[in-house]
């Protein structure tokens, strides 16, 4: 965490659209007077989704809408990894690469990460449409390897159909998330194979 830093370079300035601030405003309005600095997850998570990432003008923007010190709005944004603090492609890849995925082959999809982002996580594809980073436990572990994309999560993941993922996000499509394999959603691969009878609840016998 003490490695998280602003980016270097900055813009001179943030204003959330009319649709976010009225948005914000109605987060604001969810917690009684002096309370206000409670919505400074959300405002900032809304700023994110509007810029791609925090910047200083967005982290002093929020500060004064809460009446908060610049100092503590700065403490959350380095402090919680969901926040970029540089800027991002059009899709940032977060590769989950926590023990499960790692023994299940995390380690091709970031190679592939590699290969067809950049060599580096978090810098930003030549052709501004991708970057990607590591991540920590995504939280479907029976499903790893697996990665985030926004608000999809792409699971059962190989080499290959990483790759295909990258290619259609760069063409500007959006794959259907979930299992990349044959798999229906956690289920066994090829279905169920245990409780797969009928039972009579009537005569508490199954089938």
């Amino acid at each position: 965490m003490s490695l998280r830093r602003l980016a270097e370079h900055q813009p001179e300035s943030f204003a959330f659209t009319a649709e976010n601030l009225e948005w914000a405003k109605g987060q604001m309005a969810k917690y009684p007077p002096g309370r206000q600095a409670s919505a400074v997850i959300p405002l900032l998570w809304r700023a994110q989704e509007q810029e791609g990432w925090v910047t200083k003008p967005i982290v002093e923007s929020v500060a004064k809408m809460l009446s908060m010190p610049y100092i503590r709005v700065l403490e959350v944004a380095t402090f919680y990894t969901m926040f970029n603090l540089h800027p991002v492609g059009d899709n940032l890849v977060y590769v989950c690469t926590t023990t499960p995925c790692w023994l299940r082959g995390s380690d091709a999809i970031v190679d592939a990460c590699k290969k067809h982002i950049h060599p580096q996580q978090g810098v930003v594809s030549a052709d501004g449409k991708l970057s990607w980073t590591e991540t920590e436990c995504l939280g479907a572990c029976v499903n790893a390897p697996m990665i985030q994309v926004g608000n999809d999560f792409f699971e059962d993941l190989d080499a290959g159909s990483t790759e295909k993922i990258i290619a259609a996000l760069r063409r500007g499509e959006r794959p259907k998330p979930g299992p990349q394999n044959s798999r229906h959603s956690s289920e066994p691969e090829g279905g169920a194979t245990t409780l797969t009878g009928s039972h009579d609840a009537s005569k508490g016998v199954s089938t």
